[in-house]
């Protein structure tokens, strides 16, 4: 049985890592590689085709997307209490520097993880709650980043309309037809491939300041995070690959796209630390995401 598991989890975090690899490799490589291909496709083609296959192409309903994006509501709000807490403690700012604490990356990380851990139904879960902490980045990110409540982001960011879309697709209950299921999951299998490049790219890019205290802080990331996912799952009664995706999701280390609006909005004291955590954070989790995923495969197989 354990071993079992052990083929299944290099399964699962052998191609995530290996990616990954590929990418710090390029980045190492060529210091001057060109990434804004890869945001551009992935944020106005990649990313909402990834969503809308991987919500439209499983026998998820509204009312299971809809309670995924309830409970990562709820579990971005108990990031945040513990995040207020280290941050008090540490002397930082406590609005522009708590995005890394709130927003992990279930993006580039997690979904995939989700996808050869538990199949398309845990990457439906996965999507389900990547799709709010997109949201979120939109929202509650750029408040964070900037002190100012806009919506215009959100107006302008084609995932957004991928997810409201899909969104109605789901509760009205409307089939999709084969051709643009088997589009988008090309698109979205591409996808994968070009995010996790980007992430191993982005790692030779990011620096590492305020070492101490940014490193408790990515401790509290890793740490909070399966804590609080075990509660949920525990008070919630969930299982199954429900739970398995909610435990790695909730798992991940801080996203990159919170650097990214802190660059935007942000002084650089604080988008400096904010690269910090995460450089910090995803190089630790190499070692934390192997035992995140045995955990489910174990627990919540």
């Amino acid at each position: 049985m354990q071993l079992a598991i052990l083929a299944k989890l290099l399964e699962v975090i052998f191609p995530v890592f290996f990616i990954i690899g590929v990418g710090y490799w390029i980045g190492k490589k060529n210091p001057n590689f060109d990434t804004n291909f890869i945001t551009s496709f992935s944020g106005s083609i990649g990313v909402p085709s990834m969503l809308f296959y991987s919500l439209t192409s499983t026998s998820l309903d509204f009312s299971v997307f809809f309670k995924f994006a309830m409970i990562t509501a709820l579990f971005v709000a108990l990031f945040a209490v513990t995040g207020i807490v280290i941050l008090l403690i540490l002397k930082r700012n406590i609005l522009m520097e708590l995005p890394p604490l709130i927003l992990p990356n279930t993006g580039n990380i997690g979904l995939p993880l989700c996808l050869f851990a538990y199949g398309a139904s845990g990457f439906s879960i996965a999507s389900s709650i990547a799709a709010m902490i997109m949201l979120f980045h939109f929202t509650i990110g750029i408040f964070l980043a900037s002190g100012k409540l806009s919506f215009k982001p959100l107006a302008t960011s084609v995932p957004m309309y991928a997810i409201f879309i899909t969104g109605a697709i789901l509760y009205f209950q409307i089939p999709v037809p084969q051709f643009i299921i088997n589009t988008t999951m090309l698109i979205a299998y591409a996808t994968i491939f070009l995010i996790l490049t980007s992430l191993g790219i982005a790692l030779t890019k990011l620096q590492a300041v305020n070492f101490k205290g940014n490193l408790a802080i990515s401790f509290v990331r890793l740490i909070s995070g399966p804590i609080i996912a075990f509660i949920i799952i525990r008070w919630l009664d969930l299982e199954s690959y429900q739970a398995g995706a909610l435990f790695i999701q909730c798992s991940m280390p801080s996203a990159v796209l919170t650097y990214l609006v802190a660059k935007m909005y942000s002084p650089k004291e604080h988008v400096d630390n904010i690269a910090s955590v995460i450089v910090t954070s995803t190089t630790i989790s190499l070692i934390t995401i192997p035992i995140i995923v045995f955990i489910a495969l174990n627990y919540f197989a």
